[in-house]
């Protein structure tokens, strides 16, 4: 008698009734449509806005969902398909919860700014609220995809199947877009970050852009201004000290010396500055426009691949034999300063100044003088503040400086009334103008240098406006809200006279419009730089001189 051992199949997965079997091909699909009628609020929501066709929002639904099912249906396969499909749900529901909450853009700048976010940044960005959205859209989710097991097939059949479900998604969409093409596509045209909200095909493309290698090598670095040379100093002259201030997150319309309702900047107004009332940033948010608003390249000529494959201005300061020092309170110089001496200050320097991991910006200034008094020639220091850097704006600013209440304690600005939003903002700037103050104050008092304050924000925010907080938008369709930055010069009277600066001039010219692209060739200027990428037609002070 011969004992047959082997149990029959349908036996032996008896104990697995909680894992049922799903084709990859059927997993794929329950998925997209759960992105599509769950994940893309912010995108029907903006498709209702610009259209009330019934047709067009259905077709755009349809095509939104075949296009999705087609991109994955290339990708997920074998045991890897239920891994990437459950991870592809938990970043998603990150996602939405950013764009739902604070109308955020996930663009490649965006997907930048999310790779180099430090911890602090993201310590505030955490709340419970989030966790239990994750948990709720994205992980309970993510583990019914994980519990499901793959239908048993041959690969033969496999690849015959899922060469049918690629041939079929992609004809649905041709349909679904050849339905309604002139609706979708006008709409498209009409609102390009409408492409920017299709979830999780926005930051999946945009995370394969940021990833691409380009054809410029960034690690290769290009000089740039190999002949500056320094002109000979009047005799009687002293050294030259700039102190550049680069702001953060602080927009036009909120500074006081641009007429905002509120006076946000009274130290500064106390004092004699040259306030720039219009004045466009070179981009939207830090990772952008630190590095933009230091290159030759500027805003008129951007090409982030350029710009990174280039040395800074600090680069052609120093060439020409100018002291550099960059000094940091804030998430890093963006490559800016890393050929340069720097310092980023925390609790070791100042602990009174510090706390859970973030600094006030008075700690730019412990120490300060020391640090001059090293530099005997002539100087440029970089202070980069952590500013207004959002979304905790209330806690920008030591508790004296809490003017206007009441105030939004949380990161979920969404919670909070608009006002209360406005109030903790122009707070900070208050704070800010503070420093700036004690700044000019130290300055002023210099014996070894003639002294100048430039200030320039790096970008500006949204508020609430059009549903929109924080910054980061595309740069083409952007408000002027993150775009419009104040910036201010202060020089001490030998500064002025030494340099020949007519005063009255400077006055009139700083009404006229201009952009962050003038700090190249205006740091250039102060040092009586000599090169060939100096333009004296965008040096602020050139005209006056």
């Amino acid at each position: 008698m011969t004992l047959n051992l082997k149990q029959p199949k349908a036996q032996g997965n008896s104990h697995l009734w909680w894992r049922p079997q799903i084709s990859t091909e059927i997993l794929i699909t329950l998925v997209c449509a759960y992105f599509v009628l769950v994940m893309n609020g912010p995108l029907w929501a903006s498709v209702q806005a610009h259209t009330g066709s019934l047709r067009v929002l259905l077709a755009m639904g349809v095509a939104v969902f075949a296009l999705h099912a087609l991109l994955l249906s290339l990708f997920c396969w074998g045991r890897l398909a239920r891994p990437l499909l459950a991870l592809l749900l938990v970043v998603t529901s990150l996602a939405h919860w950013y764009m739902t909450r604070y109308a955020v853009v996930f663009d490649a700048e965006m997907i930048r700014n999310v790779l180099h976010t430090d911890m602090a940044e993201s310590r505030e960005l955490l709340s419970w609220r989030m966790l239990l959205h994750v948990l709720l859209f994205g992980l309970l989710p993510a583990l019914l995809v994980l519990m499901t097991r793959s239908a048993e097939r041959s690969w033969k059949r496999t690849l015959l199947l899922r060469a049918g479900f690629v041939l079929g998604m992609l004809l649905l969409a041709v349909a679904a877009l050849g339905l309604a093409s002139q609706g979708i596509f006008s709409m498209v045209r009409s609102d390009p970050a409408l492409r920017y909200k299709i979830t999780p095909g926005n930051y999946i493309v945009s995370l394969v852009r940021v990833v691409t290698p380009s054809k410029q090598r960034s690690d290769v670095i290009q000089a740039v201004g190999i002949d500056a040379q320094q002109q000979p100093a009047a005799a009687n002259r002293k050294p030259r000290l700039l102190v550049l201030v680069v702001g953060e997150t602080v927009r036009g319309d909120h500074w006081g010396l641009n007429g905002y309702a509120r006076q946000t900047t009274p130290e500064l107004a106390a004092r004699a500055v040259i306030n720039f009332p219009d004045v466009s940033a070179c981009g939207t948010s830090t990772e952008v426009s630190l590095p933009c608003m230091f290159s030759p390249f500027g805003r008129a000529n951007y090409d982030r691949d350029a710009i990174r494959s280039h040395e800074s201005l600090l680069d052609v300061v120093a060439r020409a034999g100018v002291g550099v020092l960059w000094r940091d309170n804030q998430s890093g110089c963006k490559g800016v300063c890393i050929r340069q001496p720097s310092e980023t200050l925390g609790e070791q320097d100042a602990p009174t100044l510090c706390a859970n991991g973030r600094c006030f910006d008075d700690i730019l200034l412990s120490g300060l003088q020391a640090k001059i008094d090293t530099m005997p020639g002539d100087a440029l220091i970089v202070l980069h503040m952590l500013g207004n850097h959002g979304p905790n704006y209330f806690e920008r600013y030591p508790p004296q400086f809490q003017r206007w209440t009441p105030v939004c304690e949380t990161a979920e600005l969404g919670r909070c009334a608009q006002q209360s939003i406005v109030n903790a903002y122009d707070n900070a700037i208050l704070y800010t103008d503070a420093v700036l103050g004690r700044l000019i104050d130290l300055l002023a008092k210099q014996q070894g240098h003639d002294a100048a304050m430039l200030y320039v924000s790096d970008h500006g925010e949204s508020l609430g406006e059009y549903g929109l907080y924080l910054h980061g938008a595309p740069y083409a369709v952007a408000p002027k809200a993150q775009l419009h930055v104040p910036l201010v010069l202060w020089a001490s009277p030998a500064f002025l006279a030494n340099d020949k600066i007519n005063g009255a001039c400077l006055q009139a010219k700083s009404k006229q419009p201009t952009s962050q692209d003038a700090l190249f060739p205006t740091v250039l200027g102060i040092f009586d730089i000599q090169t060939n990428v100096y333009r004296p037609q965008q040096d602020l002070l050139a005209a006056c001189r």
